[in-house]
């Protein structure tokens, strides 16, 4: 799969679009199944399907992001909410300038709290900035493919990533998911601890329930969800 789009200058100005899409990702561990990229290839990868439903401007996606949780685990690299912040606000005045007024952020990874902050800021004088997915959306798309395991329960690298990428990106999944569940309880300490608090191997859901199937199913109920949000 590629993470990057292949758009010219010239494309976007015969599509004109009105709406910019933009991937956030993470680069942080996800067990020993899932590479340090599944935030970022899951963004990517939905963000894809919104591009290829709606004609709107597809952005590389931002790499790295706020995975502090994941600090205790080789390979994690993290920024400040303060830079996310600061980077998505440069990315919405360049985007303006241009003529592209409205942004998506599909966000792949539920540790960057302050995408919510963005977007409530970035609406106070009219629509203008959105998140997406949000957690009735997660919900809705784990109903549609029929997942075992629920959102809390599924927190990190378990049924739903891996679905998403076996169906999509198989090459990004190694052998073992089939043995790496683990269930991480009710965690009240995470922003406190981390997760090496409730995990060793970095996984707390339930990989060994994944499937392509799934994960095509989980894709099929997003790209119509809330289409005004990115309707060009």
């Amino acid at each position: 799969m590629s993470l990057l789009p292949t758009a010219t200058s010239t494309d976007v100005q015969e599509q004109q679009p009105r709406v910019a899409v933009l991937p956030v990702g993470s680069f942080e561990q996800h067990g020993r199944h899932l590479p340090l990229i599944t935030d970022t290839a899951i963004a990517c990868i939905i963000s894809q399907e919104i591009a290829d439903a709606y004609r709107v401007h597809l952005l590389p996606p931002i790499t790295m992001s706020c995975s502090h949780e994941h600090a205790g685990f080789p390979g994690t690299v993290s920024i400040s909410a303060k830079t996310l912040y600061a980077m998505i606000d440069d990315i919405r005045a360049s985007l303006a300038r241009s003529g592209i007024h409205k942004l998506v952020i599909v966000n792949g990874h539920g540790g960057n709290y302050v995408l919510s902050n963005v977007v409530q800021e970035a609406n106070v004088d009219g629509p203008a900035v959105s998140l997406f997915p949000l957690g009735a959306d997660w919900d809705r798309a784990r109903d549609h493919a029929g997942l075992v395991s629920d959102r809390h329960a599924d927190m990190h690298a378990g049924e739903i990533e891996t679905s998403i990428l076996l169906h999509t990106a198989p090459e990004l999944v190694r052998d073992g998911f089939a043995d790496a569940d683990h269930d991480g309880g009710s965690r009240p300490f995470l922003l406190v601890q981390g997760m090496s608090a409730y995990t060793e191997s970095g996984v707390i859901g339930f990989p060994s329930h994944a499937t392509r199937d799934k994960g095509k199913a989980v894709l099929a109920a997003w790209p119509t969800a809330s289409r005004a949000t990115w309707k060009s």
